[in-house]
């Protein structure tokens, strides 16, 4: 009996270990998408990876292709002309029914796709500035040993500087058309690091969600205090 009762001590034991190492985030709405257009990018099998850890977490997802955000190359004229294109208005509106976003991009010359910088030109232009307060976490999969990770301090700079809480753990996968069997990685250590990090954006996302304490802690890490003038971010309601 002793055995007995000392056994069922150890399986609670490890229960709880499983319930404090995978929290879930019921409630959260993540977007999620790849910023390459090829069907067989590595970026998006990472991408598609990412968002079923995050349902397995009890997030609800939303898949999206870059094609779902189609514009055209960013043009004062056009703009003037014929206002803000509909791919824009998409992502404007997807970013808008989440509560964080994860994009996993490829790495260009040492810098983002202009692809995506091109829809973050467009993007910011709508009023209110869609970017302000959201939540996001930035993977890269690459070929390369660097992983793509350069291109992910080039992307960091333009959505930091539109208010976006950019999660400061980044994950890039290094020869990553090794790294795959099948959808899943082949390295199970690779896969608990890449779990780990990707459960640490979300716990954040969803207690930023809750807490609005979060949300002036992110204000204060970007390095600038609560309620101070910036041209990345639009002015504070103070009636709302």
């Amino acid at each position: 009996m002793g055995a007995g009762k000392l056994a069922g001590t150890n399986s609670a034991r490890r229960q709880d270990t499983i319930m404090v190492d995978h929290p879930r985030t019921p409630g959260l709405k993540v977007l999620v998408f790849a910023a390459s257009l090829r069907k067989e990018s590595l970026n998006r099998k990472l991408a598609a990876l990412a968002g079923r850890l995050a349902e397995r977490q009890g997030a609800t997802v939303d898949l999206a292709s870059m094609r779902d955000f189609d514009v055209p190359l960013y043009d004062g004229d056009l703009e003037a002309a014929n206002g803000v294109p509909p791919g824009a208005l998409e992502f404007r509106r997807r970013l808008q029914e989440n509560d964080a976003f994860i994009v996993s991009s490829p790495e260009y010359n040492f810098s983002m796709p202009g692809t995506l910088k091109n829809l973050i030109d467009w993007t910011s232009r709508i009023r209110p500035q869609p970017f302000d307060g959201q939540h996001a976490l930035l993977l890269s999969a690459s070929p390369s040993l660097a992983g793509g990770n350069r291109g992910l301090w080039a992307l960091r700079v333009p959505l930091e500087h539109l208010g976006t809480r950019v999660f400061p753990d980044m994950f890039s996968l290094s020869m990553a058309h090794k790294a795959f069997a099948g959808d899943d990685f082949a390295d199970p250590a690779l896969r608990v690091r890449f779990e780990k990090n990707v459960q640490g954006f979300l716990s954040l996302a969803e207690a930023a969600k809750h807490y609005p304490c979060i949300k002036r802690a992110w204000v204060e890490f970007l390095g600038e205090p609560p309620g101070a003038g910036a041209d990345r971010v639009d002015p504070i309601d103070a009636t709302s």
